[in-house]
């Protein structure tokens, strides 16, 4: 299966191709900041930092101080420790709750044991209520609770790669965005109350996958915000109360409409493993190589692994064939951050953002890696934003990093060191 594109993109390099409650008002502290803007976390020691993009461990508190009545979160895992760049949105919480705030937090089972201080903590504040979820008992083949998102009085989100835990603020690049679009918050929040409801009933068969009919599903109208559209996108498919908004279809759409350029930054891309093989998005990414769009792909170091990274070296000496027949061509490359000044830390030092910019006019911001099990089985979330000053930005974001110091080409032969991730 893997050879079937390599070969296409090989002989084409000779060929030219063608919950439904009322809104809260907003409040003053949150009328005042823009109703759609990127959010960052950059890796100490780097320079790595875009000065007009601000940073998630400032975003965050501000959020979660501007509340009123509610605060809901949805996260993998929450990890603090004393004196770090998460501590002020912790703090930020527990002063919600003890103003009267009604706080829900959202967790994936999975790794409470391995990080149950910063929930435990939360759990035994007055207003502020905790669930675990055990994404495996839903049905749809495994996976977790991936997304990591925010709403706030259900009028507020934001949504993003930046995980509940003090390494993404301090030794992680990350991307996220910020959004105040009434029906996509709306959207976000009843994924919310789909999920709390299975964690608090795992029994119940409404909690379980129920497939969609198999006809092709538009996407649901854009909302108009700052100057741009903007549709919320999310996964599994089977565990959306809308399954219009799976995001797979919506990013191949996306690529498929490009006509100068695709820029893909992930943690990890794989077309196979977890669960079997996904070609949706790197077929659309050939697609659009040989029809002559520049298709630009930057992955972590951690993607390196010896099941990942002969796929990516193959893709690339694919890639480099097509740009010697004089079109732009689709280019891989990967980034490695250095060890911090302390020493290695467990699970960081790592590019871990997930975002895409097609033609510097559309983007998609989320929390998707590209693997099958992010698009089938695990729940993601995700921003698809059409027009306006973002995907602008956030291309240009793109560039600074694709052509910083810490961004390698990855070279097809070459035997990369496996990826130290933990200890």
């Amino acid at each position: 299966m893997r050879a079937r594109w390599i070969v296409g993109l090989a002989l084409s390099a000779g060929c030219a191709a063608t919950p439904t409650s009322p809104t809260p008002p907003t409040s003053p502290a949150v009328r005042t900041a823009a109703a759609l803007e990127l959010v960052e976390s950059w890796p100490a020691e780097t320079t790595l930092d875009h000065a007009d993009v601000r940073d998630a461990k400032d975003v965050w508190p501000a959020m979660f101080a501007a509340a009123r009545t509610r605060i809901d979160l949805a996260e993998f895992y929450l990890a603090d420790q004393p004196r770090s760049a998460l501590e002020p949105s912790v703090r930020a919480l527990e002063d919600a709750a003890a103003r009267g705030v009604h706080v829900r937090v959202l967790a994936d089972e999975k790794f409470y044991g391995q990080y149950p201080e910063t929930l435990d903590r939360l759990a035994a504040r007055a207003n502020v209520e905790v669930r675990r979820i055990d994404w495996s008992t839903r049905g749809v083949g495994g996976g977790v609770l991936h997304a990591k998102y925010i709403v706030v009085d259900g009028a507020e989100a934001c949504l993003g790669s930046q995980n509940f835990d003090w390494r993404a603020l301090e030794h992680i690049l990350e991307v996220g965005v910020r959004f105040r679009a009434p029906e996509q918050v709306r959207a976000l929040a009843a994924i919310f109350e789909s999920d709390w409801r299975a964690a608090g009933a795992p029994n119940d068969p409404a909690s379980k996958a129920t497939p969609p009919p198999t006809a092709s599903l538009a996407p649901p109208p854009p909302e108009s915000l700052d100057g741009a559209t903007v549709t919320l996108a999310a996964s599994p498919r089977d565990l959306l109360p809308d399954p219009a908004r799976w995001d797979l279809p919506q990013l191949v759409r996306l690529i498929d409409d490009a006509r100068a350029s695709v820029h893909v930054e992930v943690l990890t891309y794989r077309v196979s493993g977890h669960g079997g093989e996904m070609h949706d998005l790197e077929d659309a990414l050939v697609r659009a190589s040989q029809r002559g769009v520049e298709v630009s792909l930057l992955v972590s170091e951690w993607a390196l692994r010896k099941d990942s990274v002969t796929h990516l070296q193959e893709l690339a000496a694919a890639g480099e064939r097509l740009k010697a027949s004089g079109k732009p061509g689709l280019s891989v490359r990967f980034i490695r951050i250095p060890l911090h000044s302390s020493g290695f830390i467990p699970f960081a030092r790592v590019a871990h953002a997930k975002y895409m910019v097609v033609d510097g006019a559309r983007a998609w911001v989320g929390t998707s890696n590209w693997e099958r099990d992010y698009f089938y089985a695990s729940r993601n979330v995700g921003l698809v934003v059409a027009g306006g000053a973002l995907p602008a930005r956030l291309d240009a974001f793109f560039a600074s990093i694709w052509t910083s110091r810490y961004v390698e080409a990855i070279e097809p032969g070459k035997t990369y060191a496996e990826p130290r991730v933990a200890k």
